[in-house]
This record gives C-alpha cells, sequence and structure tokens, in this order.
C-alpha cells in the first residue's frame, strides 16, 4: 500500500518588513511539511488574506502601521474560532504576550528565535498545541500573580512617557492632579518601582507601552 504524505501546512506570512516575509518564506519553502501561500504588511491586508486564502496557520507580528497584529488576530478569529495564529515579534514581555494569547493567538515567539523552533511552532500550534518562547513563558510565570495595570494606568503612563508633567495629565484626562498622583503611586506599586523613569523602564519591557511609536 503506497504511504500518503499529508500535504502542506499552508502558512500566510503577516509582518511589515519585506525582508522578514522574504526570510520566513524561503525558511518554509525548505520544509517538506510547509508552504507559504500569501502574505500581508498589516493587519487589515492580514484580515483580507485570510478570508481570500483560508490559510492552515497565520504567522503575525504584533506591532505594525494601521490595524496591528492584536486586532488582526481578534478579527480572525472572530471570522474562524478555529484559525491558527502564533506570533513572531520582536516585542517580549509579559503583558504583549498576554493581550495576544486574550485575542485567540496559540503561541508567541520572538524573533530571535532559531529557525528550528520556529518550524517547530508551527507544526505545534498547527496540531492544535501552544507555543511560547522560553523568556515569554518565564516571564508570564513570574508575573502571573502580580497586578495587572488598567487601562487608566497604561493611559497616564503613555502620557508620562511623553514628558508630560502632572499638571498636564490631569488637564488632558479631566481629573484632577491628586488623582494622577494617587494613580502613579498605585502603578508604582503594581509594577515595583518608585519613580517615574523606572516605571516607564519596566512598562516598556514588559510590554504595556511602546514609548518609541
Amino acid at each position: 500500500m503506497e504511504f500518503m504524505m499529508p500535504p502542506p501546512i499552508r502558512v500566510l506570512i503577516v509582518d511589515d518588513h519585506p525582508m522578514v516575509r522574504d526570510g520566513i518564506a524561503a525558511l518554509l519553502g525548505r520544509q517538506p511539511d510547509m508552504e507559504a501561500i500569501g502574505e500581508a504588511c498589516n493587519g487589515i491586508e492580514a484580515v483580507e488574506k485570510f478570508r481570500e486564502l483560508s490559510p492552515d496557520l497565520t504567522l503575525m507580528d504584533v506591532q505594525m502601521p494601521g490595524m496591528g497584529g492584536v486586532e488582526a488576530i481578534a478579527e480572525i478569529r472572530r471570522l474562524s474560532p478555529d484559525a491558527r495564529v502564533l506570533v513572531l515579534t520582536t516585542y517580549p514581555g509579559d503583558a504583549n504576550a498576554a493581550r495576544a494569547i486574550r485575542a485567540g493567538a496559540a503561541g508567541y515567539l520572538l524573533k530571535n528565535a532559531i529557525r528550528g523552533e520556529l518550524t517547530d511552532a508551527i507544526r505545534s500550534v498547527h496540531a492544535g498545541r501552544r507555543a511560547l518562547s522560553a523568556d515569554i513563558a518565564h516571564e508570564i510565570a513570574t508575573h502571573a500573580l502580580d497586578m495587572a495595570l488598567t487601562e487608566r494606568d497604561i493611559e497616564v503612563l503613555r502620557l508620562v512617557a511623553d514628558g508630560h508633567a502632572n499638571k498636564e495629565i490631569a488637564w488632558r484626562l479631566n481629573l484632577s492632579t491628586d488623582t494622577i498622583k494617587a494613580q502613579l503611586k498605585t502603578i508604582f506599586e503594581k509594577l515595583g518601582v518608585h519613580d517615574r523613569t523606572h516605571a516607564v523602564t519596566v512598562a516598556a519591557r514588559r510590554g504595556y507601552i511602546n514609548p518609541f511609536l
């Protein structure tokens, strides 16, 4: 009886850097059980390509112009609740990973992962399992019992990162200066820091904010 090879895993590659997409496509092309069937450069195009191509797995970046990866994941999973999505990004941090997983991603890898780790993760996610970079898994475990920042906390921190003083933050958010001071104290406690600069640094490292956007 002749053995029939299963069809290759059909992968949609979503990243705003053409060289990254080309590199991933070349890597997949060397795998006997995978093929790149399409590319997208942002979240909006990713959703359109997903509708058009119905890939077995979508490889998704997080930070992209227009619609970002997390929003695209949520929309793709709304269209197809069984869709398999694996995040591949340069952005570490437990908060980034948690947002992506809550949106429906089954895995979260960093772009510095070795090639074998990426292809193994694609196979795992396609098979219905989860895949996390060791560093990300460690970060999630480390902060599992921490109090998460609220949307208002993050809004205040973004304004702090932009260099605004408490008085201006209060004006922008239509709150009192005392309220902002109290909120910053709460944020410091949640992040385990003692000043504004350290708060921004830790929040950026964990993926709550990106002060460079």
